[in-house]
C-alpha cells in the first residue's frame, strides 16, 4: 500500500508537468508558423514593369529595407532611379498592410510606386519639328532629365557607301549641345542620300540615332544628244538617279517647216524612265529642228539639253519661211485683215477645230510660246498679249475675215490697229495622257495704210514696168532700123 501511495504520489507530480510541456511544445509550434507566415508578408515580389528595366540585384522577391536600383539600355532612364521594400505602419483598427515599394523619382523625393515606372528616352526629337529638305535636315530637340544631356556630341554622317555614278562627299564637324532643348541643322548635303543623324554622349552613349533621307531635287542635264541620221531617231544617255528617281523624260520639239507656204509643228512628250531615245517627225528640205530634253523627278523637271539641226545644211537662223503665207488683203482703215485658211488636218484624222491665234510681232520665240501656250481671249492691253480670236470649225478651205469684231465661243476677233506688225497662226492641238501635240500655219502681216498684201497691185506694177521696157527697146529698134534704112537710100543716091 505504501509503495502504491508513492507511485500515485510521482504520477500526480509528473502529470501536470507533461500537459506543461505538451502545451508548451503546442504553443512553440503555432509561434513558428506564424513568423514564417509574417516573414512571408514582410518580403516584396519583384514588380512587372517596363521589360526593359534592369534590377540590381536581379531577384524574384526582396527583403524589407532593401534598397534596388533601376536601369535602362543606353539611351533611356528609368523614371525613378531607386525602389525600397518597405512595410507600412498599421493603423488602429485596420488589418495589417502588406509590404509595399518605395520609389525615388528624378527630384530625390520619395513616394508610391505606381506601375507607370518606365524606361524614359533621355532625348526626344521634337514631334512635328523635322524639316527635311534636298539639302539639309533640322530637328528640335528636348532633353528629359536636366542633367542627362551635358556635353552632348551631334553629328550627321553618310548612312553607307555612295554608289561611284553618284559620289557623295562625307559630311565634317561636330556641334556641342548645350541647355535642356535646342535646334540642330545639317547643312550641305546631296539630295535623295541616307544620312545616319545621331546625338550622343561621349563616349559611347548614344542618346538619338536616326536614318534620314535627303529630299529629291529637279536631274542633272541628260547627257551626249545624237541623231541617228538613217532613222530620225534622237538618242540620249540614261540619267543615274543621283538627285532622285528618274520618273520620266520630257521631250519638247519644235519644227519650222518651209513647205506649203511654211508652218510650225511643236510637241510636248512625256517618256518613261527607262527611255533613251525617240523618233522625230519627219519633214521635208529646209525644215529647223529643236528638241529640248530634260528628266523628271518627284520634284520636276531637271535644265533642258538642247540639240539643233538643219536639214540639207540650210543654216536659217530663224524659222524658214516662217510666216510666209498669204494675207488677200488689209484695210487699215477698217483694222481688218483677210486670211485664206486651210484644214491642218487631213483624212483619216479629220479633225475640225482649229483656233486662231493673234500676235502684235514676227518674233519665233513669241510665236512659239503662243503655239503651245494657253491662251485667253483679247484683254483689250495695249498693245495686246498673244490672243485667241475665234474657234473656227474648218474642214473646207475659207476666207476668213480678222478683226472684223465679232464675238462667240468666249473669245473677241478684235478690231486690228493701225501701224502694227501682226501675225496670226492657225492651230490644230492634239492632247492625250502622255503627249501634246501643236500644229500652227503661220500669216504675217502689217496693218500699214496704202499697202496691201493682195499680190495683184505688184503684178500690175510689175507689168506696166515691163510694157515701158519693151516700148523703150521698140523704140531703140526703130530708131536704129529707120537710120541705117536713110543711109542705105543716100549711097543709092550718090551712086545713081
Amino acid at each position: 500500500m505504501a509503495l502504491q501511495g508513492l507511485v500515485l504520489a510521482f504520477l500526480l507530480v509528473l502529470l501536470p508537468q507533461l500537459g506543461k510541456q505538451r502545451e508548451s511544445s503546442g504553443a512553440g509550434a503555432v509561434s513558428g508558423k506564424t513568423e514564417e507566415g509574417k516573414r512571408e508578408e514582410e518580403k516584396c515580389t519583384k514588380p512587372l514593369w517596363d521589360p526593359r528595366i534592369r534590377f540590381v540585384p536581379d531577384q524574384e522577391s526582396y527583403n524589407l529595407n532593401r534598397t534596388v536600383t533601376l536601369a535602362c539600355p543606353d539611351g533611356y532612364r528609368p523614371s525613378a532611379t531607386e525602389i525600397t521594400c518597405v512595410k507600412p505602419r498599421p493603423r488602429q483598427g485596420l488589418p495589417a498592410p502588406q509590404s509595399i515599394w518605395l520609389m525615388k523619382n528624378s527630384t530625390g523625393s520619395r513616394q508610391l510606386a505606381a506601375e507607370y515606372v518606365r524606361c524614359v528616352e533621355v532625348l526626344q526629337v521634337v514631334p512635328g519639328t523635322l524639316e527635311v529638305s534636298s539639302t539639309s535636315i533640322k530637328l528640335n530637340w528636348t532633353c528629359s532629365f536636366p542633367d542627362a544631356c551635358q556635353h552632348t556630341e551631334a553629328t550627321c554622317r553618310l548612312a553607307g557607301p555612295s554608289s561611284p555614278a553618284c559620289e557623295a562627299e562625307e559630311v565634317s564637324g561636330v556641334e556641342l549641345l548645350h541647355g535642356q532643348r535646342g535646334t540642330f541643322t545639317c547643312t550641305s548635303l546631296q539630295p535623295f542620300t541616307d544620312y545616319t543623324v545621331t546625338i550622343s554622349v561621349p563616349p559611347s552613349t548614344v542618346l538619338f540615332s536616326w536614318v534620314i533621307r535627303t529630299k529629291e531635287a529637279v536631274p542633272q542635264k541628260p547627257e551626249q544628244l545624237q541623231l541617228d541620221a538613217r532613222t530620225g531617231t534622237l538618242r540620249w544617255k540614261a540619267l543615274p538617279s543621283c538627285r532622285g528617281e528618274i520618273v520620266g523624260y520630257q521631250l519638247n520639239i519644235t519644227a519650222w517647216a518651209s513647205q506649203d507656204g511654211g508652218f510650225l509643228h511643236m510637241e510636248r512628250l512625256r517618256l518613261s524612265g527607262q527611255s533613251t531615245e525617240h523618233r522625230l517627225p519627219t519633214y521635208g528640205p529646209g525644215t529647223r529642228y529643236v528638241v529640248a530634253v530634260r528628266g523628271l523627278t518627284a520634284a520636276g523637271p531637271g535644265a533642258a539639253s538642247l540639240w539643233e539641226s538643219h536639214t540639207n545644211g540650210s543654216e536659217t537662223p530663224g524659222p524658214p519661211h516662217g510666216c510666209s503665207r498669204l494675207v488677200l488683203d488689209t484695210s487699215p482703215s477698217q483694222g481688218t485683215a483677210v486670211l485664206p485658211l486651210h484644214p491642218i488636218s487631213q483624212p483619216p484624222e479629220a479633225v475640225s477645230e482649229h483656233q486662231l491665234l493673234v500676235a502684235v510681232t514676227h518674233n519665233s520665240t513669241v510665236l512659239e510660246d503662243a503655239c503651245s501656250g494657253e491662251l485667253q481671249p483679247s484683254n483689250h492691253s495695249h498693245p495686246p498679249d498673244p490672243y485667241v480670236a475665234a474657234v473656227l470649225n474648218l474642214s473646207a478651205p475659207t476666207d476668213f475675215v480678222l478683226g472684223d469684231g465679232t464675238r462667240g465661243h468666249g473669245f473677241h476677233n478684235a478690231p486690228l490697229h493701225p501701224g502694227w506688225d501682226y501675225s496670226a497662226l492657225l492651230r490644230l492641238a492634239r492632247r492625250s495622257p502622255q503627249a501634246e501635240t501643236f500644229t500652227c500655219v503661220c500669216y504675217s502681216f502689217s496693218m500699214v495704210a496704202g499697202q496691201s498684201s493682195y499680190p495683184w497691185p505688184g503684178i500690175v506694177i510689175g507689168v506696166v514696168v515691163l510694157l515701158v521696157l519693151v516700148l523703150v527697146f521698140a523704140g531703140i529698134v526703130w530708131f536704129v532700123l529707120s537710120r541705117r534704112r536713110k543711109s542705105v537710100s543716100v549711097k543709092a543716091k550718090e551712086n545713081n
